[in-house]
């Protein structure tokens, strides 16, 4: 027998949690490490291309037009990630309604969180640090920012969604 699930229940099934500041990190370090193996990728074209003589000069100007545009559109694209996912996570906090007893518990959680958020963020300096992504990495100023300071970044964000989950319970009808 199938289940059918309305919406309303949907809605109240989804909730908020340390869980999404999880995501949020993951989907952070995921994406900084794929633009970089990408920028690491498309530069490695393009000299090869530069280096060919037997290649018209459109085709050169091209690959370095493909190489200039990465830098400057995924590079700033991780605000836009980070922005999205910490403001769909707000709107998930606020439909969730949780008794503030559960501070605590939620604190203690978000500094684990924190400090697996400080890992990601050493994974990341340590692959830009290498000799073979150095350069790749030095270019790519945004995305090694927001992964440098991933901590501190997912720490905000925690104590905001701390403070939207559990403000709510006093606002919300019983």
């Amino acid at each position: 027998m199938v289940k059918i699930i309305g919406r309303r229940s949907l809605v109240k099934n989804k909730k908020a949690s340390a869980l999404d500041l999880i995501f949020i990190a993951v989907a952070i370090l995921i994406f900084g490490t794929s633009v970089l193996f990408g920028f690491k990728i498309t530069s490695e074209f393009n000299s090869h291309i530069q280096s060919q003589a037997g290649i018209p000069t459109e085709a050169k100007e091209t690959a370095n037009s493909l190489q200039n545009n990465y830098t400057g559109i995924l590079d700033n694209s991780i605000l836009f990630l980070v922005i999205g996912l910490a403001i769909g996570s707000f709107i998930l906090a606020s439909m969730v309604r949780i008794h503030p007893i559960f501070i605590p518990l939620f604190f203690i959680l978000l500094v684990f969180i924190i400090f697996f958020c400080a890992i990601y963020s050493n994974i990341y300096q340590g692959m830009a640090e290498t000799a073979q992504l150095e350069t790749e990495a030095a270019q790519l100023t945004t995305i090694t920012y927001v992964l440098t300071y991933l901590p501190f970044i997912v720490g905000i964000l925690g104590i905001i969604l701390m403070i939207v989950m559990y403000k709510l319970y006093s606002t919300s009808e019983m």
